[in-house]
Formats: structure tokens, C-alpha cells, sequence
């Protein structure tokens, strides 16, 4: 089947969108949150207010990034279910921040680069100002129930205690200890305990990653934030808690 390509009409509103974003965080981070209102915002941008809070219903709604959750709720369904879930969800975390970020230093320009600045924009907002603080942690929330929806949507998801992501050790002996984890759990969704151990090692995983944002914020993005990441997650979970890339897309 065909990707489907955004129609022209959906094309001009992403554009405008995006372009009433990019003036609001320029007129924040400049001014500050609280001294600019959005009637402000419309001004900078050419538009009206109306045309504003038809993309963004709340001033608020101006700073937050919704395209990493898609990205990261797409990489956790495509993630290989036998792997422990903590593999699963970290390495979409760090993936997805390779992708917004261009932490292959592979081709990008000036365009990756102000995306980059964006975002770093928009986290130290979100860092600095209360209200905004509020409600990151709602954004929180919501990205952590579409990451444990993607886990179900790909089938069984293991312990996030499973099995060493390395080679099994022969002489592990047997037994319910060495058995622990070794057999995949069932659908998160359907299961309530399940869900219970989806939900744990998300919300785990995602306060790996806000310890790396802060740092990456604090660094002034000069520290690959991929790498911040995995590091973020490993020092949580131990060596085998990110796999190789290529094991992470199933290959």
C-alpha cells in the first residue's frame, strides 16, 4: 500500500502551524512567557488571534512539542516484542532523539541545526516557567500511555526484569529465579499486570530521559543528546539497557 501524502490544505496548515510556533517561542524566550500574550504572538506571525487558538487552544499549547511522541510511540510498536521492555522503550527514546536532533551527525544543514535550537528553546521554557512546568507533566503522562499502547499494539510485551540482553549464560543453572522474566508477558492492554509492568518501566525510562534533557538544556545541546540518553539509561539499567541500532529495528 502506498504512503499517503498530506493534501495541499493539511501542507499550508502544518506550515502555519509551525510558522506561529517558531514566533512564539522566539517571542518568549526574548521577552519571557509571562510578558507576552497571544495577541503578541499573532502579530509576529501575521495572523489573527482566532487563527492562533484555532492551532493552539491554550497559550501553553504554544511551547509544546507534539512530534516526539508520535516518533517514539511509531519506533516502541516497530521495536521486536521479544526484547525486555526497557530495551524496547529506551532505545525508541534514544532513536527518537537521533531523528530530532541529527545525532548521526550524518546530512542536515542549517535546517537541522535550527530544529535542534527549537527544541532546546522549548525545553528551557517548559524548565523555567511553572505554568508551563504543569503541564509538561500532563505531556508526560500522555506520552507514557501512548508508549504502553504501542507495546500491545505490537503483541507480547517481556519483563522489563527479563532476560539478559546478552547471550544466555549455560551455567545459570534452572529453576524460578533463572527462569524469571524469560517468557514473554501478555498484551499490556488486555492484561492488568501487565500493564502494571509497561507502565513501571516507561515511566522509569522516561525520567532517564528528562534527567538527559535537563543536562542537554544545561550543556546548551553541545553533548549529542542521543548519547546523553543512553547514558541517562544505562546508569539506570545497567550496560545491556540500550541495544545495538541494528537489534532495535528487529535485524
Amino acid at each position: 500500500m502506498s504512503e499517503r501524502h498530506p493534501t495541499l490544505r493539511e501542507r499550508r496548515r502544518l506550515e502555519t502551524r509551525g510558522l506561529i510556533q517558531a514566533h512564539a517561542v522566539r517571542l518568549f524566550t526574548d521577552r519571557g512567557y509571562d510578558e507576552v500574550t497571544v495577541a503578541d504572538v499573532a502579530e509576529a506571525a501575521g495572523v489573527s488571534a482566532m487563527t492562533v487558538y484555532r492551532h493552539f487552544p491554550t497559550k501553553e499549547d504554544l511551547v509544546l512539542v507534539d512530534r516526539p511522541a508520535r516518533i517514539i510511540a511509531e519506533l516502541v510498536a516497530a521495536s521486536p516484542p521479544s526484547q525486555p521492555l526497557v530495551r524496547r522503550v529506551g532505545g525508541a527514546l534514544v532513536e527518537a532523539a537521533r531523528a530530532l536532533t541529527g545525532g548521526d551527525g550524518g546530512d542536515g544543514g542549517d535546517s537541522r541545526e535550527a530544529d535542534e535550537r527549537f527544541l532546546l528553546d522549548c525545553l528551557r521554557l517548559m524548565v523555567a516557567t511553572p505554568a508551563l512546568r504543569a503541564r509538561h507533566l500532563d505531556s508526560q503522562y500522555a506520552l507514557q500511555q501512548a508508549i504502553v499502547d504501542a507495546l500491545g499494539s505490537s503483541g507480547s510485551a517481556p519483563d522489563p526484569d527479563g532476560p539478559d540482553p546478552d547471550a544466555a549464560d549455560p551455567d545459570r543453572g534452572s529453576g524460578p529465579e533463572a527462569d524469571r522474566g524469560s517468557g514473554p508477558d501478555p498484551d499490556p492492554t488486555a492484561d492488568p499486570d501487565a500493564a502494571f509492568r509497561a507502565q513501571a518501566a516507561t515511566s522509569a525510562c522516561l525520567a532517564a530521559m528528562h534527567t538527559a534533557l535537563t543536562r542537554w538544556a544545561e550543556d546548551d545541546g553541545r553533548t549529542a543528546l542521543p548519547d546523553l540518553i543512553a547514558r541517562a539509561l544505562t546508569a539506570s539499567f545497567g550496560e545491556g539497557a540500550v541495544a545495538p541500532r541494528e537489534d532495535r529495528r528487529g535485524g
